[in-house]
């Protein structure tokens, strides 16, 4: 290879180092701030291409992405001096790369640990001047929006936007909950057994109240069949005595003869009686001839 080609191959390599270094790409994910010499001089890049002079410009990139600063439960004192127990997460993101840069170096951990601080102070603030039932269910969402509107204005001096604050889990300690559990517990014992006893009471009146109508029912429907049988004995008795007396014989003999269909059923019956009693009256020619 000629000397002047050896040249031209080192230059073209050279000029492709030279461009190389010269390039960056910023991604849409992320936030980029170009220095020179140390000192910042530009932090306002759009994704994609950027140009910048190689030794002299560096460039720092930052995740742009939406941060979760997820705290440890902290207690906190109610307007009542009741502690409760409050987990609480920041949704944040950058919104200055410059003053996010200059305030925290562009570390997340000391942007987390500053929300956190402030975060804190407010919830501490907030829940110091309501009472436990407001800030369990009466005014959580207010809460939560005081907390991401005073997170934003604290936000802007470290360069970070709050999106949003959450408020996951507001408890008793947990020997405040024992206890209250032990008194919901009883608590429910109590109207369960009022309950019962007023159901216990409820069923004797009804029972009775069934025993007394059926009392009532069974006395007049008693009532009512010694009616009907008086009723049917009397006119029994009537037509008894009407056949009397059209034909007192012949009424007599059918009675003979139902007597004798009664005491004689089984073939084991056995009747004692002197053979002129009465009871075979009709058993003599005489009686029947006439």
């Amino acid at each position: 290879m000629s000397p002047f080609k050896s040249v031209i191959s080192m230059v073209i390599v050279g000029a492709l180092v030279l461009a190389y270094f010269s390039m960056f790409q910023v991604h849409e994910a992320e936030r980029a701030i170009k220095f020179r010499l140390g000192e910042i001089v530009r932090a306002d890049y759009e994704p994609g291409l950027h140009f910048k002079l190689p030794f002299v410009n560096n460039v720092r990139k930052f995740d742009g992405r939406v941060q979760t600063l997820d705290a440890e439960p902290e207690r906190y004192l109610t307007g009542e001096l009741k502690n409760l127990i409050v987990d609480a997460f920041v949704k944040w993101r950058v919104s200055d790369v410059r003053q996010y840069y200059t305030t925290v170096r562009g570390d997340t951990r000391q942007a987390n640990m500053r929300l956190n601080e402030h975060i804190k102070d407010t919830l501490r603030s907030e829940f110091g001047r309501r009472d436990m039932q407001d800030v369990i269910s009466g005014e959580r969402t207010q809460i939560m929006d005081i907390l991401r509107e005073r997170g934003n204005e604290y936000a802007e001096s470290i360069g970070v936007e709050v999106v949003d604050v959450r408020l996951k889990r507001v408890d008793l300690p947990p020997n405040v909950s024992e206890s209250v559990f032990a008194r919901m517990v009883a608590e429910r014992e109590r109207v369960a057994r009022d309950i019962r006893a007023r159901g216990d009471e409820a069923s004797e009146r009804i029972r009775a109240d069934a025993d007394r109508q059926r009392t009532i029912v069974v006395a007049e429907a008693n009532r009512d069949s010694e009616e009907l049988r008086g009723e049917g004995d009397a006119r029994a008795t009537e037509i008894y005595a009407s056949a009397f007396d059209r034909d007192r014989e012949f009424f007599g003999f059918v009675r003979s003869l139902r007597s004798y269909e009664n005491a004689f059923r089984g073939e084991d019956d056995v009747l004692v009686l002197s053979p002129d009693s009465h009871f075979f009256r009709y058993f003599e020619r005489s009686e029947l001839d006439d």
